[in-house]
């Protein structure tokens, strides 16, 4: 009887925290429920849609009609795909690492103390939040053959002036050099994980005899390294995006040289109406983007570090 008595009030303790974590759960999932809804409806439904119409031949103004595998056989023989996924792939692994190390460099250069450290912090990641309109029609100037600031340096100096955007061996690389402007993003997240680093190991470090660059490359380049594995992965997930710059820019060319796997996506769908075929393109470009993350993290062990507790 004594067990009985005593085992009552915690039976009642606990109906009382259930309800009172039911309550919890019903009010969580109230607020949450624009999230979920909009996740749902404008997320996931259109993507599982766009699913099915990679499978049928859809013309935007008219039903879609199940075509099986044709877009994928077309997608497979259509050299513009190769085409575009080359650009875009040469984009990726020559730009991305070249803005991390730009993005890097800024990040230790301006954790050191100088006058107007602020200022120039601000100053560098100003250009992240301007419009990528914006941006492209200011780079177009900037790269422009006859009136450009760039060609007008390389006249004062004795250069040829170099026909940035509609030379094809030139166009993506002026592209590489305009996507370095806007580094300031990873820069501000490699620079918070500069300033993370804790002071103590170096500290220690420095006692047994470390010198600068061995403490930077043994302690400060580990502790942050996860920090350069979300950058990476970010910039490279953002790289097969690129779209405004060389729709406004070039629109694709000069022969091809700037069309990347979205603009090529974007003229199926909207100028040819191919929605089915762009649809396909689509769940293409996120196969691949999907493959390099899934490396990427697969390869993280080697490289990346994550500070536990004992």
């Amino acid at each position: 009887m004594s067990m009985v008595s005593m085992g009552s009030p915690v039976s009642s303790r606990r109906r009382r925290i259930s309800g009172f974590q039911l309550a919890e759960w019903r009010d969580g999932w109230l607020f949450a429920s624009p999230f979920i809804f909009a996740l749902i409806v404008l997320w996931l439904g259109p993507m599982l849609y766009s699913l099915y119409a990679a499978f049928c031949e859809w013309a935007a103004i008219t039903p879609p009609h199940f075509s099986g595998l044709a877009n994928i056989r077309r997608l497979l023989a259509d050299p513009v795909v190769g085409k575009s996924l080359g650009n875009t792939t040469f984009y990726t692994f020559l730009g991305i690492p070249l803005q991390l190390m730009v993005a890097f460099a800024l990040a230790v250069l301006l954790n050191q103390s100088m006058r107007g450290r602020v200022l120039y912090r601000t100053i560098f990641y100003l250009p992240t939040i301007v419009p990528a309109v914006a941006i492209a029609a200011v780079w177009g100037q900037i790269l422009n053959t006859e009136s450009g600031v760039l060609n007008s340096v390389l006249r004062a100096v004795g250069l040829r002036a170099v026909n940035w955007l509609w030379e094809p061996a030139l166009a993506k690389p002026a592209f590489i050099l305009m996507s370095l402007w806007t580094t300031g993003g990873a820069m501000v997240l490699l620079l918070a994980a500069l300033q993370g680093v804790p002071q103590e190991f170096l500290e220690a470090a420095e006692i047994d005899g470390a010198g600068r660059w061995a403490r930077f490359w043994n302690i400060t380049v580990p502790v942050i390294s996860p920090t350069i594995l979300f950058c990476m992965v970010m910039g490279i997930i953002g790289s097969f995006q690129t779209f405004t710059a060389s729709f406004i820019m070039t629109n694709g060319g000069p022969q091809n040289a700037t069309l990347f796997i979205v603009l090529y996506l974007y003229r199926q769908a909207f100028q040819l109406f191919a929605m089915g075929y762009a649809s396909a393109l689509a769940w293409l470009v996120f196969a691949i983007v999907a493959a390099f993350t899934y490396v990427q993290f697969r390869l993280a062990g080697r490289w990346v570090y994550y500070e536990t507790t004992m």
